[in-house]
């Protein structure tokens, strides 16, 4: 009976984890340029109806948002589960260097491995999953680092492509330019000395594409002869342009967080107001930490102790879903 009972569990745990028996996660691929991506695509096979591509937080996040710094943290498989309980199909993926997708063709020079390369993954993930049977409108949610992409797959729909955006979900967006985030919060840290050798580092880096070899520890693990690159070409991209680009009317949520040292609410004013001819809705979560769930601290170490998404997010999906 234990055995049975322990079975029957498992069972009731996988029909909710895909809402409901009708609900299937298919293991997919697709092609970005020569590598080959891997995700999972929650669907009702046979069944028409709205779709969302998930793009994860930087770095090494994979399709499911865990990360090889912070562990299994599970919140982006959590908000596709959420999702398909209102009826949403989605697609989230292993980008470049994550999960099954790996490193491919970039695998003898990781170096190649920047912006751009993030930006093509997502615009071939919109391309694969608005060509599915069934699918009738596309959205993008995204979090962090990955709103950048999210606003460049809007951007591009304000142009004749075959794969149009329908809204954007912005959770925790990065709120300007690489380096002037960085730059605002070495500031806020009150060493004059670290700041001020920041400073000449950004600028050496913006004018000659070169690094210092003097920088304090800290600062030198953000900024450094090996990522140089990466940083350089995330550093061109500006949320606040890609915002003034998006179509006029497009619906977008923008999420931040008096927890989240990420993406504060008193940094996205310029992003607010680069969105104003969208249409917006603003979300300003309470102890909400970067992965979307409930804790004030949001201490890194927390991220991969589970718990359900905070209620305040799902929420703000529930209002936006209906857009």
């Amino acid at each position: 009976m234990k055995a049975l009972a322990a079975l029957l569990f498992s069972l009731s745990v996988l029909l909710v984890s895909c809402g409901g028996a009708d609900w299937v996660d298919d293991e997919v691929d697709f092609d970005a340029d020569g590598l080959t991506i891997y995700g999972s695509y929650l669907h009702r096979p046979g069944q028409s109806g709205p779709a969302a591509l998930l793009i994860s937080e930087s770095g090494n996040t994979d399709r499911n948002g865990d990360n090889a710094v912070a562990g299994p943290v599970g919140n982006m498989r959590q908000l596709a589960e959420l999702l398909s309980e209102r009826g949403v199909a989605s697609l989230r993926y292993d980008k470049v260097g994550t999960g099954r997708t790996g490193l491919g063709p970039y695998a003898q020079r990781p170096a190649d491995v920047v912006s751009e390369v993030y930006t093509t993954g997502a615009r071939a993930a919109l391309r694969y999953l608005a060509a599915q049977p069934g699918t009738e409108r596309v959205s993008v949610y995204a979090l962090g680092e990955g709103t950048v992409h999210a606003l460049a797959l809007g951007a591009d729909s304000a142009e004749d492509t075959p794969a149009k955006v329908h809204s954007l979900a912005l959770f925790q967006p990065l709120t300007g330019r690489y380096l002037d985030i960085i730059t605002h919060r070495v500031r806020a840290n009150g060493d004059a000395a670290a700041l001020q050798s920041w400073l000449a580092a950004v600028e050496q880096v913006r004018s000659t594409g070169t690094v210092p070899d003097n920088l304090p520890q800290g600062l030198g693990a953000l900024l450094n002869k090996d990522n140089v690159k990466a940083v350089i070409a995330a550093d061109r991209i500006d949320p606040v342009a890609l915002a003034a680009k998006l179509p006029a009317g497009l619906p977008v949520l923008l999420t931040c967080s008096n927890a989240d040292a990420q993406a504060p609410c008193d940094a996205i004013k310029p992003l607010v107001d680069a969105l104003a001819h969208t249409d917006l809705t603003v979300v300003e979560l309470d102890g909400v930490n970067h992965v979307l769930r409930d804790d004030p601290t949001d201490n890194v170490a927390n991220y991969a102790k589970g718990g359900p998404l905070s209620p305040q997010v799902v929420a703000a999906v529930d209002e936006f879903v209906t857009k």
